[in-house]
């Protein structure tokens, strides 16, 4: 079943294009990964399913249900993690659980009860400040914790790693990657590295359409092959090995790009028939970044 679903959706400010025909779908009880460069429509995108903009055309739908511009019902079943969350800084994380617990009908006895679990989820449980004395890593987590309160069917998070630290993105890709046993997400994102390590599905959005979408796996086997980096004893050696191999020479390595396991084997003979002493070669796996420069034309 398809927890969200994206028809051919269309915006436009003034005469910029935004979203020219987006299309896609998040499966329940996933991780999709919504990627794409600065600017690329994602925001907005997140701001019409919440039903904040409205679009020019197209549809949207949440668990079977259109959404609708404005005081839209299907927001009864998403929680949202915007890019930078604000709160009311003078309360603590259990108070503003609360407060949002409240806000969404909830019982008082539900509500403590699931506090509780959210808070020990995101690592908040023996946090007893107030909210403005938290860092930049709390408030991510204590963001996931109030967009969770409910139990919602999807949870948006729009870039949620993007201005942290590396432990403070690990923690929060272990909390998102955690709640897919409860909610589908849908993860905005222009850190590649975090799709590879958390996301089931993934699009890559560029002007204002989906490029590619598939699984991580399915991305990347779009690319004919693997690079070869080759590293020679001398620096002289590299222009020659390059020349010899048809590569490119960055920084003294050679690179040989989009090379099969039949190429590689081409490599090594003609290394050997030439006599070029090397300190390393190493054929490297296709990544999400290669795939994305590919397809944004960088």
């Amino acid at each position: 079943m398809n927890i969200l679903e994206v028809k051919d959706l269309h915006k436009s400010f003034g005469s910029k294009t935004v979203l020219d025909g987006l299309t896609f779908s998040v499966s329940e009880g996933s991780v999709f990964g919504f990627i794409g460069r600065n600017g690329a429509g994602k925001t907005t995108t997140m701001k019409m399913i919440l039903g904040l903009l409205q679009p020019g055309s197209g549809e949207i739908t949440v668990c079977g249900e259109r959404v609708r511009y404005g005081n839209t019902p299907t927001n009864k079943y998403v929680g949202c993690l915007p890019d930078v969350p604000e709160f009311y800084s003078y309360m603590t994380a259990r108070e503003y659980l609360r407060l949002c617990g409240e806000v969404t009908g909830m019982k008082q006895s539900e509500i403590k009860k699931r506090s509780g679990e959210l808070l020990e989820l995101v690592g908040l449980a023996n946090e007893k400040h107030r909210i403005k004395g938290y860092s930049r890593g709390m408030k991510q987590r204590l963001g996931i914790a109030q967009a969770l309160i409910n139990k919602p069917r999807l949870l948006i998070c729009d870039e949620p790693t993007s201005a942290l630290d590396p432990l403070g993105r690990k923690e929060i890709l272990e909390i998102i990657s955690s709640a897919r046993g409860e909610t589908s997400v849908i993860f905005s994102t222009h850190i590649l590295s975090d799709v590879e390590k958390i996301c089931d599905d993934t699009a890559i959005l560029e002007k204002g359409r989906i490029a590619l979408c598939g699984t991580v796996s399915e991305l990347k086997a779009k690319r004919s092959g693997s690079d070869v980096q080759i590293v020679p004893a001398s620096a002289g050696d590299a222009e020659k090995t390059a020349q010899l191999l048809g590569g490119e020479v960055h920084s003294g390595t050679v690179i040989v790009k989009n090379a099969s396991q039949d190429k590689m084997l081409s490599i090594l003979k003609t290394i050997s028939e030439n006599r070029i002493p090397i300190l390393k070669i190493e054929h490297t796996e296709p990544d999400l970044e290669q795939l994305f420069m590919e397809v944004i034309g960088k």
